[in-house]
């Protein structure tokens, strides 16, 4: 049960994500969260906060490719692992890449909340 309640919310973020929908994404991102980016760079909530109301990104995919979600639950810590496919534009630049995204969320007395995730470039060879 916990397992598919994660899946979902992991699926709810990620369209808030694609939507730049700051209400949804506030509401599940920790306040303490971290996203280290493929690039090695550390995001805070604040900061995913910010792009998304500033609309620099206009995303057209934003999501797990099928079948790649897996949700492994650990008494109130649940890690999200997927290959997600990212596609849109930013600052009117365009990208279309894939990166294993690795999401940690912790359950609450108000839920369950994203608290870290990692983006991986996914082995090419």
């Amino acid at each position: 049960m916990d397992a598919q309640t994660v899946a979902r919310l992991d699926a709810v973020y990620q369209a808030a994500v694609k939507a730049n929908d700051i209400a949804i994404m506030d509401e599940i991102l920790a306040d303490d969260f971290v996203l280290v980016t493929d690039r090695g760079a550390s995001l805070t909530k604040a900061d995913l906060i910010k792009e998304a109301r500033e609309k620099r990104t206009i995303y057209e995919h934003q999501e797990a490719e099928e079948g790649t979600q897996k949700v492994r639950i650990w008494r109130d810590t649940a890690v999200v692992t997927a290959l997600l496919r990212i596609k849109g534009t930013r600052e009117q630049n365009a990208f279309d890449y894939k990166v294993w995204l690795n999401e940690t969320y912790v359950r609450t007395p108000t839920g369950w909340r994203y608290v870290f995730g990692q983006a991986l470039k996914p082995d090419t060879k």
